[in-house]
């Protein structure tokens, strides 16, 4: 872990606007119950979408394994550092 000075645009609750030093534009924070709580969603709306064979499950498919592969690193680096998540780890 490390400390960086970050340039914060708007602070709004579940939606802060910040830009990393080593970037060149701002992000989107999302706190990790947020992104839990998309990639539960998207589990559920892929099942729907199941056996459809429409363009709508794979685009469904690749937001969910991208959302999932970021709540995974997230996870890793809580791990790493000791730091309970803000939810119930599955």
């Amino acid at each position: 872990m490390y400390k960086v000075e970050v340039e914060i645009y708007d602070d709004t609750v579940n939606s802060a606007i910040m830009k990393h030093p080593s970037r060149n534009y701002p992000g989107l924070l999302v706190q990790g119950d947020s992104l839990f709580v998309f990639c539960q969603k998207l589990d559920r709306l892929c099942s729907e979408l199941k056996g459809n064979n429409s363009d709508a499950e794979d685009m469904a498919n690749d937001i969910r394994n991208n959302l999932w592969d970021k709540l995974n690193h997230y996870q890793g680096v809580l791990i790493k550092h000791k730091i309970e998540p803000p939810y119930k780890r599955i």
